[in-house]
C-alpha cells in the first residue's frame, strides 16, 4: 500500500462528487443532460511485460460522458417553446458565427425578427419564399417576415353544390328579382376580391326553368347590382347549367364572369377567367353547397407564428391566410457523447463527435417537434442523491487508506 493509491482515489472521488453536484444543480435546467464520471484503473508498465503479481497504482477519471437520453416533456403553453421528441439537436448560430447545438427550445423573437435563445444565439433552418415555398439549402438564421400579404385579385372561382332535381320550375311569367324569393329556387353567396383587396359579396341565385328539362339559370348579383342585364336594365342569367337526366354531369354556357366596378363602394372591376361549378350535381335531394373556393385575398398583416411538428414555421395573418415562413432543421451525430460542452445549454462539434447529419424534424431517425412544450433535464435526482452517498463513502474509505499507510510508516520509523 502507498499514498498514491489513496490519493488517486480521493482525487477521482472528488471529481465524481463534482459531476454529481453539477447534475443536481441542473436538475431544473431545460434541455440539460446528466453526466457520468467514468473511472479507469492504473498500472505501471514493466519492461519485461505484465507480471502475475502486478499491483495497481490507483484510479483516474477516464472520461466525463454526457448521457443523451430523452427527458420528460412538459407543456408550457408558450408557442415559442419547442421540445424535440426524439433524437436531434437544434442548430444555433452565435454572434461570432460559430454553430452550436442544443436541446433547449426556449426561444423568443428579437427586435430584428430572428428566433433566438436566451443567449442571443439564432435558430437555424431554411427560409421560405414570399409565396410560402421552403427554399432548401444550407441552414441560415430563421427570421420572421415583417411585411404583410399583398392583395390578390380573384381570377378563379369554384362553386360546388347540389340542386334538387325534384324542385318545381319557376314559371317563365315570373321575372327574376333578388328581393322576390318566388322568382328563384335557391341562393348562396361567396366573397371575391378586387386588385386592391376590397371584398365583394357575390350572390348566386339558381332558378329552375320549365324547358328544357333539368336546366337551371344562374343569376349573379354583386354589390347589390345584377352582373348581367338586357338593354332595358332587367337582370339576365350569367350562366346556364344543363344537367344529364341522372343529375351526375352537366354543361355550363359560360366559363368566365366579369364583375363591373362600383364607384359607390370603391371596388374595382374583377375578371374571373376560370368560373366553374365542378363537382356540382342535380340529385333528388335538398339544395346544399358543398364547396366554395376562390384564389383572391385581402391584404393582411402578420398576426402570429406557430411551429408545426415537422418544424415548419407557419405565419398567420390578419386576413385569415397562413403561409409557411421557414422550416427548422435538426442535426444528429454518430457519437453525440463526443460533443464538447460549451455552457449555456450548448454543445460544439469535435473530432470525437464527427460531423453533423442535417435534416428536417420527423424525417428518418430525427424526432418530431412539439410546440408549446419543453424538454426537462434527464437528471434522476433520486439516483444522484444515492450516488452522492456512495461517493462520500468511497472518499472516506480512500482517506482511511492514507491514514493506515501513515500509521504503517510511523511504526517503521519507530523500530529500534
Amino acid at each position: 500500500m502507498s499514498f498514491q493509491q489513496g490519493l488517486s482515489g480521493l482525487n477521482a472521488t472528488s471529481k465524481s462528487l463534482e459531476v454529481i453536484g453539477n447534475n443536481i444543480a441542473n436538475a431544473n435546467t431545460f434541455g440539460a443532460k446528466s453526466a457520468r464520471a467514468e473511472f479507469a484503473d492504473m498500472y505501471a508498465a514493466a519492461l519485461n511485460g505484465a507480471g502475475g503479481n502486478t499491483i495497481g497504482m490507483g484510479v483516474n477519471i477516464a472520461s466525463v460522458s454526457q448521457q443523451f437520453t430523452q427527458g420528460n416533456i412538459t407543456a408550457t403553453e408558450n408557442p415559442m417553446d419547442v421540445a424535440i421528441n426524439g433524437s436531434g439537436f437544434f442548430m444555433m448560430q452565435g454572434a461570432d458565427g460559430a454553430t452550436s447545438f442544443s436541446r433547449n427550445g426556449q426561444f423568443k423573437v428579437d427586435r430584428n425578427g430572428y428566433i433566438v435563445n436566451a443567449g442571443g444565439d439564432k435558430l437555424l433552418g431554411n427560409m421560405a419564399s414570399p409565396s410560402g415555398t421552403i427554399i432548401p439549402g444550407q441552414p441560415v438564421a430563421l427570421q420572421l417576415p415583417t411585411a404583410g400579404i399583398s392583395p390578390t385579385t380573384t381570377t378563379q372561382a369554384t362553386l360546388e353544390l347540389n340542386l334538387n332535381k325534384g324542385a318545381d320550375a319557376v314559371p317563365s311569367t315570373v321575372p327574376f328579382a333578388a328581393n322576390n324569393p318566388e322568382s328563384y329556387n335557391n341562393a348562396t353567396v361567396m366573397t371575391v376580391y378586387d386588385a386592391a383587396g376590397a371584398p365583394v359579396n357575390v350572390q348566386y341565385y339558381f332558378r329552375k326553368i320549365e324547358t328544357p328539362a333539368d336546366t337551371w339559370d344562374v343569376y349573379v348579383v354583386a354589390n347589390g347590382e345584377p352582373v348581367a342585364t338586357d338593354a332595358d336594365g332587367n337582370p339576365t342569367p350569367s350562366n346556364r347549367l344543363s344537367f344529364a337526366e341522372d343529375g351526375s354531369t352537366f354543361t355550363a354556357s359560360q366559363t368566365a364572369l366579369n364583375i363591373p366596378a362600383n364607384a359607390d363602394r370603391d371596388t374595382l372591376a374583377i375578371a374571373i377567367t376560370d368560373w366553374n361549378f365542378e363537382g356540382s350535381t342535380q340529385y333528388n335531394d335538398d339544395f346544399a353547397t358543398t364547396n366554395i373556393d376562390q384564389n383572391g385575398n385581402a391584404p393582411g398583416a402578420l398576426a402570429g407564428i406557430s411551429i408545426s411538428d415537422d418544424g415548419t414555421l407557419v405565419a398567420r395573418y390578419t386576413n385569415g391566410d397562413t403561409r409557411d415562413a421557414g422550416r427548422v432543421q435538426l442535426a444528429s451525430f454518430r457519437n453525440p457523447q463526443g460533443l464538447q460542452p460549451g455552457g449555456g445549454n450548448r454543445w460544439f462539434q469535435s473530432a470525437e463527435s464527427g460531423g453533423p447529419t442535417i435534416d428536417y424534424p420527423g424525417t428518418g431517425a430525427f424526432g418530431a417537434l412539439q410546440a408549446g412544450s419543453l424538454e426537462e433535464s434527464n437528471v434522476d435526482l433520486t439516483g444522484e442523491l444515492v450516488n452522492m452517498i456512495t461517493a462520500q463513502r468511497n472518499y472516506q474509505a480512500n482517506a482511511q487508506t492514507i491514514k493506515t499507510m501513515d500509521q504503517v510508516l510511523q511504526t517503521l520509523v519507530n523500530l529500534r
